[in-house]
């Protein structure tokens, strides 16, 4: 029995959950909510909604029951790791292994890696890619100014260590800060050439362009559902299989053993799976594994380059927009020039990040996020020094001759209306030119509005 409903047609926007919804202005009246912040969570597309619920009255246990709602959910669940693997294009040998988040996908890979396993990673990481690795064997490598320039980087890095011993590379593939795209392709080729391994962090990249695994030729590849319009707790470490296999179960329990024997001595022997159920101890989230196949058959049915034109207009109105702005200032690694997914941080002279994003909420509806992004040594290198707590609601905080210490990001994706980037480049240059149309303070270490004013 199928359960899954009608592929999307095939636009260059696919409908998400939110999009009509309205929320009150602190000046009145209220408007259609501009969502903004798809580089930390992405609304759930409407065809994962409806595939979930339609699954929902069928759910059952995995791989525990023989009755049909078991057997069906357990067709659900291996359906949906293979559906993944297509969409990664992984390679005959590859394993799927279904995680919480792509945080949860790199502890698990660096709980796999080899004894005497060398790391390399540049500073410029979110924090799931940067902070898994600490048994000592770190090497962080300095933010570079050019993908050249990163390439080059890491094989000075690769040249030094240690010849022989195991190695792995971590990169992102576009920033969550910069929303730049790293040159994958070139650092997996300077990996092998100096017998390391690659992977690759896609939680920001896999939403807006095709990864596949094999083209790019990187070992693994891990990403989020809910950056790619499947917020239902699920993640994904996709690649080669033999380190997993070779490593202790993620997490011991059910699923992951095969067997478990009492010994005489009264100990317990146990052979572990060495499928992908090796890393998925426990009853695992068929609803998220779903919703993820749900979003990659949803990308896979609009095709990415269609998505990607769209991207990429929206991108240019964005930059367009806050150019004419002098105030404003984008940040960027690689240059203006560099191509990039629908990722924007930004610092406005005279505002406070905070006090900003408040306002672009407050007075128009529009949700960005502001602060450090989880990629804290990042930011610090695009401003200029290093950046501490955020000061008051309302203090200039890159007023002329200053340092901003936190930034503005705005993110969208495949459903972003036009609208919604319209109305804000307009609600930029409003502010920018008029100031704010009420008072906030702080609250909690947050700017929010004033209630008190009448």
């Amino acid at each position: 029995m199928s359960v899954a409903t009608a592929a999307a047609p095939a636009t260059c926007t696919l409908p998400v959950l939110g999009r009509d919804v309205t929320v009150p202005l602190v000046t009145g009246g209220e408007v259609t909510y501009a969502a903004l912040d798809y580089a930390a969570s992405a609304p759930a597309l409407q065809r994962v909604w409806d595939d979930v619920a339609a699954y929902a009255p069928y759910y059952g246990s995995v791989h525990r029951g023989a009755g049909y709602l078991s057997q069906l959910s357990t067709d659900l669940f291996e359906n949906a790791r293979r559906t993944v693997a297509e969409f990664l294009g992984c390679r005959a040998g590859d394993q799927v292994v279904f995680t919480r988040s792509t945080t949860d996908s790199l502890n698990l890979l660096a709980a796999a890696l080899p004894a005497d396993c060398e790391v390399f990673v540049f500073e410029t990481e979110h924090h799931a890619s940067l902070l898994p690795w600490r048994d000592g064997r770190v090497s962080y490598l300095n933010a570079p100014r050019t993908p050249r320039q990163a390439v080059a980087t890491l094989e000075r890095a690769l040249a030094d260590r240690a010849p022989h011993g195991p190695a792995l590379v971590c990169v992102t593939g576009a920033s969550n800060v910069t929303g730049e795209l790293w040159p994958v392709r070139e650092l997996a080729a300077a990996a092998h050439a100096h017998g390391a391994r690659i992977v690759l962090d896609a939680a920001q990249l896999a939403p807006h362009h095709p990864v596949d695994i094999a083209e790019l030729d990187v070992d693994w590849v891990a990403f989020s559902g809910h950056k790619l319009y499947a917020p239902f707790g699920s993640g994904v470490l996709a690649g080669r299989s033999d380190w997993l296999r070779a490593a202790e179960p993620y997490l011991a329990g059910g699923g992951a053993s095969k067997t478990v024997a009492r010994r005489p001595d009264g100990g317990v022997d146990v052979e572990w799976h060495t499928t992908a159920a090796r890393h998925e101890a426990g009853s695992p989230n068929v609803i998220g594994a779903y919703a993820i196949a749900s979003a990659c058959e949803a990308l896979t049915g609009v095709g990415f380059d269609a998505l990607v034109e769209r991207e990429q207009r929206l991108i240019a109105q964005v930059r367009e927009g806050l150019a004419a702005v002098p105030e404003v200032r984008v940040l960027s690694l690689f240059g203006d020039d560099a191509p990039r997914v629908g990722v924007l941080s930004f610092v406005v002279q005279g505002w406070n990040s905070s006090h900003f994003a408040a306002a672009l909420s407050a007075e128009y509806g529009i949700g960005v996020r502001d602060g450090l992004f989880c990629a804290h040594p990042l930011v610090r290198t695009l401003l200029g020094g290093d950046p501490q707590e955020q000061g008051e609601c309302g203090a200039p905080e890159a007023a002329p001759g200053t340092r901003a210490l936190n930034a503005i990001r705005v993110s969208f994706g495949a459903g972003t209306p036009d609208e919604h980037v319209e109305r804000f480049v307009r609600a930029v240059r409003e502010l920018v030119r008029g100031g704010a149309r009420w008072s906030y303070r702080t609250e909690d270490g947050r700017c929010v509005p004033d209630t008190t004013v009448a």
